[in-house]
């Protein structure tokens, strides 16, 4: 596991924001091909779970990026 998580270090590192875009653009997909075939009776539990995960997710992330926005301004206006 270690070697993997290093190998994901690694690309990180010499990746750009668009290989990124082009990486959730690719996990988007696969999400809704796998969306796709879930039967009708589990798709609510389904799309709850999804809506937690995003949401635990999204939120930490917003605010790192809001904080370094908000820090760079600062930085350029003094």
């Amino acid at each position: 596991m270690k070697r993997l998580l290093d190998l994901g270090n690694r690309y990180a590192r010499k990746s750009s924001w668009k290989d990124f875009a082009l990486v959730k653009f690719c996990l988007f997909s696969m999400g809704v091909v796998v969306g796709t075939q879930i039967p009708d009776k589990h798709k609510k539990k389904a799309i709850r779970a999804a809506a937690c995960v995003f949401i635990s997710i999204y939120v930490p992330l917003m605010t790192r990026v809001f904080r370094i926005a908000f820090k760079e301004d600062q930085t350029i206006n003094q």
